[in-house]
């Protein structure tokens, strides 16, 4: 005579339930929208453009050209480091590594190096343009921007980023 374990008939049992309990009740009502096929899906709303886009129309630019620069307005940029990398040529050439964020990713980094004063100081202004009737994510964009400074005589140099010493440089 065999002997089986109760223990063991416990098992298959437990999993058919499981299974049965899992398993989609279909046809018999019990689910709304159960048997009735595909589920049904709004779809969503369509959006339309002002102007068709064809194969013919060219998409538009994906930067502003500097002519449109006087209809947008000056934003704020968040420097969180700074670099001087200095290429090893003849004449030296300078550039300026800055990391940082940006208000949103609608804003758009603009950098304006000045030529060195009477004291060999080199005035960098870094800012963010934007639209201000675009609408826009409220989230920070992060950057990493290389700025060229230029190629410079001998001297030693001071480079300030928005009336802030970043570093010093000798040619």
């Amino acid at each position: 005579m065999i002997r089986v374990n109760p223990a063991m008939l416990l098992i298959p049992l437990l999993v058919l339930a499981l299974l049965a309990g899992c398993a989609r009740l279909s046809g018999s009502g019990a689910e709304p929208g159960a048997g009735s096929g595909s589920p049904t899906v709004e779809s969503p709303t369509p959006i339309y453009a002002d102007t068709p886009v064809t194969n013919q129309t060219p998409l538009p630019p994906t930067q502003t050209p500097a002519t449109d620069e006087k209809n947008l307005s000056r934003g704020e940029v968040f420097v969180r480091s700074t670099d001087l990398l200095i290429m090893e040529s003849y004449p030296l050439q300078v550039a300026l590594i800055v990391k940082g964020e940006l208000p949103t990713p609608c804003h758009r980094l603009k950098a304006e190096v000045e030529q060195p004063d009477a004291q060999n100081r080199i005035q960098v202004r870094l800012y963010s343009l934007y639209d201000p009737a675009e609408i826009c994510i409220q989230m920070l964009q992060s950057f990493e921007e290389r700025i060229s400074l230029g190629s410079y005589a001998d001297g030693s140099y001071t480079v300030y980023l928005n009336g802030e010493k970043v570093g010093e440089f000798t040619q």
